[in-house]
């Protein structure tokens, strides 16, 4: 594998950085007195190591987190272990967390070298995200067809540090039927985790129009093992398609009463549900945060 790839856009406004299957979008305002160019550094001096890191560890952080589970030694690898642990005892392995906890490890860096108005790292969508009082953003989400769901603005005053979407047709293999399911959250690491978790929760079980096959026939370094995921949806009515959504939105309430998530939106086959602090906005219509 080659090493880390890095590369400015847009005339240096963004840094892109790849390194194997990682790969962010990186966007930074510094406030007065500030560096963008000495934080955009900072990230890429963070993400060189990273891959590696993780790899040294696979085998356990590929495993299901139980209360005897041992804690692993990366920086990256802790977020990844304290983000699924809050969801106790829901099961994951802590991979479920990988792609929020290296966009909140990065953007770390680059804060702790310079003030910044605004910054975030996309992760392939999961996003680590900072503002300042009187910064936004604009978040979009995109249906499997390419459509147009719905678009939010994040305030400073969310105290939203993390976004992320799990789903079919996303990376990650799928428990669940959900087109999407966009997750808001302190930070990127727990909103990835939870929305996978909640991702996995809207589902018909035994329905004969979803086809399941053992993860790891699906994908040979999968962490879920024989596990099976969703591999096929077929028609479903619309009252199926309530009854999962309404699974889902289950679980994304319980998060939400728990204080572990600020808000999520749930879709489906053309239908959604909105929980929390995202019903303010109707309807929700996401666009790239590089845009906001």
């Amino acid at each position: 594998m080659s090493g880390p790839f890095q590369a400015l856009l847009d005339g240096g406004a963004r840094l892109h950085l790849q390194h194997g299957p990682i790969d962010l979008i990186i966007g930074a305002e510094p406030l007065s007195g500030g560096d963008r160019g000495r934080a955009f550094r900072a990230a890429a001096a963070r993400f060189s190591t990273v891959l590696d890191e993780l790899v040294a560890e696979l085998p356990l952080l590929s495993t299901e987190i139980s209360a005897a589970s041992p804690t692993p030694e990366g920086a990256v690898a802790r977020r990844m272990d304290r983000a699924v642990r809050r969801f106790s005892p829901a099961f994951a392995t802590a991979m479920a967390a990988v792609a929020g906890a290296v966009a909140d490890e990065v953007l770390a860096a680059m804060l702790a070298v310079g003030p910044l108005a605004r910054a975030y790292v996309n992760n392939g969508g999961d996003i680590a995200l900072h503002l300042t009082p009187g910064a936004s953003f604009s978040l979009a989400i995109a249906g499997l067809d390419g459509a147009d769901l719905g678009r939010i603005s994040v305030k400073a005053s969310d105290g939203i540090g993390g976004i992320a979407t799990s789903g079919q047709g996303g990376r990650s293999l799928s428990f669940g039927i959900a087109d999407s399911v966009t997750v808001l959250a302190r930070d990127a690491a727990t909103a990835d985790t939870a929305a996978t978790l909640i991702g996995n929760a809207v589902d018909l079980p035994g329905h004969p129009a979803i086809r399941r096959r053992p993860a790891a026939e699906m994908r040979s370094d999968s962490d879920l093992g024989d596990r099976l995921v969703v591999a096929h949806v077929g028609p479903l009515s619309a009252g199926e398609i309530g009854a999962a959504l309404h699974a889902g939105a289950d679980l994304a309430e319980c998060y939400l009463k728990s204080g572990l998530i600020a808000g999520a939106a749930l879709s489906l086959r053309g239908s959604e549900r909105i929980i929390g602090g995202l019903a303010e906005t109707t309807p929700i219509r996401m666009e790239g945060m590089e845009h906001a």
